[in-house]
């Protein structure tokens, strides 16, 4: 009796509750894992290169002072160039030259072709026979044009013909397209395929005198 009345009179709160546990949630760390850390790093790898070409370049200019190379028609014969049933005869020859005024820089012409055009329509493409120029040196081009080719002109085309057959004097295209590279010390660059333009006024047989004509690079 005595035992039950104890336990009536002491605290009673029932069954003790085991302690909650401790749950670790992961943490959220901010980026994205390895694949960011890759692209950072490559990233970097390409701005470290883009500034190294530079300054690679700019040292080059500095000490090169490379100077573009030039191109003169100095003198043109055409003695035939007539129009009859949508074909051109022509027989054109072209002196042209190549001026390199670099001290350090040489050049391999490695293929180079010469085209004539009227119009826009090609006549005639010339292969010329490749070479090295050295520095500040002076080549010599000559290719000639001769033949018949068949052309598309419209009527405006054909006006302008035979407003320049009466005149005696033709607007003539020359092009060369070039597979070229540069040489220094013993280094030589890739190819690079500049295409050099020279818009002509041609006199038919000497009829007028040429003036040198300086032809235009287009990369």
């Amino acid at each position: 009796m005595a035992d039950k009345q104890a336990h009536l009179n002491g605290a009673y709160y029932g069954p003790s509750v085991p302690p909650a546990a401790n749950y670790n949630r992961p943490s959220r760390r901010s980026g994205c894992g390895c694949g960011c850390c890759l692209l950072k790093l490559l990233l970097k790898i390409i701005i470290s290169l883009v500034v190294i070409i530079g300054l690679a370049v700019l040292i080059f200019w500095l000490i090169f002072r490379p100077n573009e190379v030039k191109f003169h028609v100095t003198d043109v014969q055409l003695s035939e160039f007539t129009l009859q049933n949508s074909t051109i005869r022509y027989n054109l020859a072209v002196n042209i030259t190549v001026r390199n005024p670099n001290r350090r820089i040489g050049i391999h012409y490695d293929r180079i072709e010469a085209r004539a055009y009227y119009e826009d329509q090609r006549l005639q493409s010339v292969p010329l026979t490749p070479f090295y120029q050295g520095h500040k040196n002076t080549s010599f081009l000559n290719p000639v044009f001769t033949g018949e080719q068949f052309v598309r002109l419209g009527s405006g085309e054909v006006a302008d013909y035979n407003e320049e057959r009466i005149s005696g004097v033709y607007s003539i295209d020359v092009k060369l397209y070039l597979r070229i590279r540069f040489k220094v010390g013993r280094v030589r660059t890739s190819r690079f395929r500049p295409r050099i333009e020279c818009d002509l006024k041609v006199p038919l047989n000497s009829a007028a005198p040429f003036t040198t004509k300086r032809c235009d690079w287009d990369y």
